[in-house]
Order: structure tokens, then C-alpha cells, then sequence
């Protein structure tokens, strides 16, 4: 932990898609700074695990089912939160999902689906937040997490083009929620080493280490980290930014070779399995 234990002491931060992955360390490290978070799940099961996952660890959470696709579902909830802990200072949109397949194998189903979850269900997150508490508090903090898209996103393209559609969005609300005092800024991860990684083949996982000129995988934390600046005081004149957390993946291009090494090939493989292991 890097940060002060009281940094968001008294905040209240929404966490969509809290209870695994980069959405769990999020969690993990808001609670770590005196944030109340509430966690939110299409699946009650998914709710309840992570709330005893985390009294596992001395956190302390709160949860509820919410559909980020359906209005309804989705404004009462927001509604509950408001009329239970008064307000919302910090809005993480981390919820999100996707599958690996080039685009004439995805099917208008598929691509829909994708769609609605990562785009649609970001915007009626954010929105309802937004009119329900941010709006009338006249403050607070909204942090999409995104994706490395910036070269085009070959095998994925669903989820690139729901994810470039969140950073402008992102770039739109910031200047016309200004005037509410409402920061939106996004951030976008590259290769992080989470349990996502097992709906893709060895190889590809491997072959993606290899695009970082870090030459290893990040870790949820570094994703987490980045969350917290964006909603301390210290990103309080930060607004419309899509921050990069990706070892230079995104910059990185062919006509520079960067040898791999042992020592960086053993260190993603120890991170890799250990997480691994623990989901």
C-alpha cells in the first residue's frame, strides 16, 4: 500500500463487477483507504462470495444485484445506495466482458452482447449515477476502465470498438458535466496477469508478453493504484484523460527489437500462475 490508510475516508465508491479480477483488487484497495464500497452483480452468488472473500480479509463490504444492461433494475439500485449511504463520491466502471474471435466468426448476437455490457451498460451506469447523486451533490469522481485498443484490437474487435466508444464518451461528459464539478476520466489497462487469461491459449498469452517492451505481464494492483490517484485529491484537476497502465504496449511498434530476458520471462510466469491459482 502506497497511499495514506484515510485517503477516502468517508467517500463512497460504486464498484461495478467488484468480485473478481482487476474489479476485486479495486475493491481491495479503496477499502484498504477508508472507502465504504458497494459492489454490484447480474448473479447473487457472485455478490455473496466476494462479500465473505472479503471478511476473509478483514474488508468490509456492501452488495447488491444489478443489471447494468436494464434501466429499471439498474436505477433502483443506484436508488438503494443513495437512500442508504446518502451520496456517491466514486464511480468505478470496471464491469465488462468479452470473447476471442475474429470478426467473421462473431455473430450479430455475440457482438451485441458485447456491446451492450461494455458500452451501453457503462453509459446507464454512469448516467444514473450521475442524475441520481453526482449531479445533485454537485461533485464527484467517474473512472471507466477501458482497453489497449489504440492500434485496432485484431481478434477482439467487439470489445475495441465498445471501448474506444467509452473514451470518447468519457471525453464528452467531462466537459459537459464541468459545470456539476464531476471528473470522468478512464483508464485502460494492457496484458494484466488476472483469471481472465484461461479463456485464451498459452501461446497467446505468451505472444502478449512479448508485444510489452516491459517484457512481463502487470499486475492488478498497478490498475488499482491508478483508480486511487484518479479519486484522491491528487487527480482533482484531472478530467476527460485516458491513463495508460501498460508497460508501453500501446506505443510499442515492430521496427524495434527488445530482447526478452530470463529474469522478466520468470517473473510473469510466478505472477501468472500464482494468480492462477488463487481464483
Amino acid at each position: 500500500m502506497i497511499f495514506n490508510e484515510n485517503l477516502l475516508k468517508g467517500k463512497v465508491a460504486v464498484v461495478t463487477g467488484g468480485g473478481t479480477g482487476i474489479g476485486k483488487s479495486i475493491v481491495r484497495e479503496l477499502a484498504a483507504v477508508g472507502a465504504k464500497v458497494i459492489i454490484c452483480s447480474r448473479k447473487k452468488e457472485n455478490i455473496d462470495s466476494a462479500i465473505k472473500r472479503f471478511e476473509k480479509e478483514g474488508i468490509n463490504i456492501d452488495g447488491s444485484i444489478c443489471d447494468i444492461r436494464k434501466e429499471d433494475i439498474l436505477d433502483g439500485f443506484v436508488d438503494d445506495v443513495v437512500n442508504k449511504y446518502g451520496k456517491i463520491d466514486i464511480l468505478v466502471n470496471n464491469a465488462g466482458g468479452q470473447f476471442p474471435s475474429p470478426v467473421e466468426h462473431i455473430s450479430p448476437k455475440g457482438w451485441r452482447a458485447v456491446i451492450e455490457n461494455n458500452l451501453n451498460g457503462t453509459f446507464n451506469m454512469t448516467l444514473a449515477v450521475a442524475k441520481k447523486a453526482m449531479i445533485p451533490q454537485r461533485g464527484g469522481k467517474i473512472i471507466n476502465i477501458v482497453a489497449n485498443m489504440w492500434n485496432g484490437f485484431p481478434g477482439l474487435a467487439h470489445t475495441g470498438a465498445a471501448r474506444a466508444g467509452v473514451v470518447n464518451l468519457t471525453m464528452s461528459l467531462s466537459i459537459e458535466w464541468a459545470q456539476y464539478r464531476i471528473l470522468v476520466n478512464s483508464i485502460a489497462p494492457g496484458t494484466i496477469a488476472t483469471v481472465g487469461m484461461k479463456v485464451y491459449p498459452k501461446e497467446v498469452v505468451e505472444m502478449a508478453r512479448n508485444w510489452i517492451p516491459l517484457k512481463r505481464y502487470g499486475k492488478a494492483e498497478d490498475v488499482a493504484n491508478a483508480v486511487l490517484f484518479l479519486a484522491s485529491e491528487a487527480g482533482d484537476f484531472i478530467t476527460g484523460e485516458t491513463i495508460k497502465i501498460d508497460g508501453g504496449e500501446s506505443i510499442f511498434g515492430s521496427r524495434w527489437i527488445i530482447e526478452d530476458n530470463d529474469e522478466a520471462r520468470a517473473e510473469s510466469e510466478a505472477l501468472l500462475n500464482k494468480v492462477l491459482e488463487e481464483e
